[in-house]
């Protein structure tokens, strides 16, 4: 029964030998801790004045020797400094003199110089430049236009009822004058019998553009008025004819829609008493010789600088159709005069350069009164009638085949609309005869054309 003494006693027996281990310090894990714990809770005065008691044991009892490099000891070397004499310098210490040392002023690494900022320079040059010419260009393209309009506003107003597309304007020497941009002046006139009105353009050199102006350099420009007046129907008759410059006419034959088809033979102008630098476009004779009578032909010769095209035409209807789709109705047709007349600005004063523009604009009108009288005889009228009717015919021949494809579309979308329609209704019997009438159609479509042949019987 006393068997569980036992191992109390070898219990109590272990728990004595490792306290003895523990207290020795062999094999105890837990040293370090301990230590720490004996530092935290002992006295850090004492711990200290050890370890001072220790480094003096140190340097009385061993006599430690510290070899001190010299700090200026890389001044003694020959091959740190070329060209330098150590023999002068210890001579010279010996004698109690210093060295001579010259203290030479560095400049500042900072570069005060403007060659590093060129590029700026010149940006910034050249947007000055820039900004100049466009306030100095735009200002002089409106002092012309107002010259001119100021120049000939009282011939504007004996001409027409209203100068201006805006009668709420105030009077002022601009009044009416529209600017569309920096270079492009508009003036529109109406209230003149046998004509809906005036429409006049200022193009003026792009001066405002200094990218315009190097480029005038090697394409020289001039500044140009453009003047299209729209003609009543019943007060003009069925005539196309056109003069202009060699280089104006070629464009205008190549381009132009009305020039192209009814009038495209050039020919010089020395056959009709002008000068030799204008070439004379007319579909019908004698409607050109009555448009270049004697005081047309007088003008022409006394300004040939200045007249850059005269245009007249029933069927006007703008440039060529320059897109791929082909229309499929002849387009509307207007019944103008056009006039394209330079402006010659360069070489002379401002003011006596409009004054050269006045009998131009009495020309103007000169040929809306002539083309107002004007009427073709018998056979002219019969001549440009059958014109009319061929370029008629062959634009239908051209675009036969388009007007046949639209209107099989249009075909297809009445069927389509048909069915919805009556595919819609609750009527089975209307939609199976519906059904019955498609497919005979469809039956008579696929079926092959025969052609019958009458034989007269003998």
């Amino acid at each position: 029964m006393r068997l569980w003494i036992v191992p109390i006693l070898i219990l109590l027996i272990s728990t004595v030998v490792l306290t003895d281990k523990y207290e020795d310090g062999a094999d105890n894990d837990f040293a370090e801790f301990e230590d720490e714990e004996f530092v935290e809770n002992g006295s850090h005065e004492e711990v200290y004045m050890e370890e001072l008691k220790e480094e003096e044991f140190i340097t009385d009892e061993d006599d430690v020797q510290v070899d001190e490099d010299n700090e200026f000891e890389h001044f003694e070397d020959h091959e740190e400094f070329e060209g330098y004499n150590m023999k002068e310098d210890e001579e010279m210490e010996k004698n109690g003199k210093k060295p001579d040392i010259k203290i030479v002023d560095v400049p500042v690494s900072v570069r005060q110089s403007w060659d590093s900022y060129y590029l700026e320079i010149l940006m910034i040059a050249g947007l000055v430049v820039y900004f100049i010419n466009f306030i100095m260009g735009k200002s002089k393209n409106q002092k012309i236009a107002n010259v001119w309009f100021e120049k000939h506003k009282q011939l504007f107003e004996e001409n027409f009822t209203l100068v201006g597309d805006d009668v709420t304007l105030e009077k002022s020497e601009s009044a009416g004058l529209i600017q569309e941009s920096e270079n492009i002046y508009t003036l529109w006139c109406s209230g003149r019998t046998c004509c809906e009105g005036m429409l006049v353009e200022l193009k003026l050199i792009k001066r405002q553009d200094m990218v315009a102006i190097i480029a005038a350099m090697m394409r020289p420009t001039i500044d140009q008025i453009n003047i299209q007046i729209r003609m009543n129907k019943e007060d003009m008759d069925t005539f196309v004819f056109c003069v202009a410059s060699r280089k104006t006419a070629a464009h205008l034959s190549k381009d132009i829609a009305d020039i192209s088809l009814f009038c495209p033979e050039r020919r010089s102008g020395d056959k009709f008493n002008i000068p030799s630098n204008f070439n004379v476009m007319g579909e019908i004779a004698e409607a050109t010789s009555a448009m270049l009578d004697s005081k047309v032909t007088s003008i022409l010769n006394k300004y040939p600088d200045l007249v850059d095209y005269i245009h007249i035409s029933d069927q006007y209807t703008g440039p060529k159709n320059t897109e791929e789709t082909q229309p499929i109705k002849l387009p509307d047709t207007e019944r103008v005069l056009m006039f394209g007349f330079n402006m010659p600005i360069k070489g002379m004063p401002l003011e006596e350069a409009v004054a050269k523009m006045t009998p131009l604009m009495n020309m103007v009108f000169y040929f809306v009164d002539k083309v107002k009288r004007y009427r073709l005889s018998k056979e002219g009228k019969q001549k440009a009638d059958k014109n009319r009717q061929r370029v008629e015919e062959a634009f239908l021949k051209s675009t036969h085949q388009a007007r046949a494809e639209a209107a099989a579309v249009r075909r297809e979308e009445k069927r389509r609309q048909e069915k919805e329609k009556v595919m819609a209704e609750d009527d089975p019997d209307r939609q199976r005869r519906w059904e019955i009438k498609e497919e005979k159609r469809q039956a008579k479509k696929r079926a092959p054309k025969m052609k019958q042949l009458k034989v007269k019987a003998l």
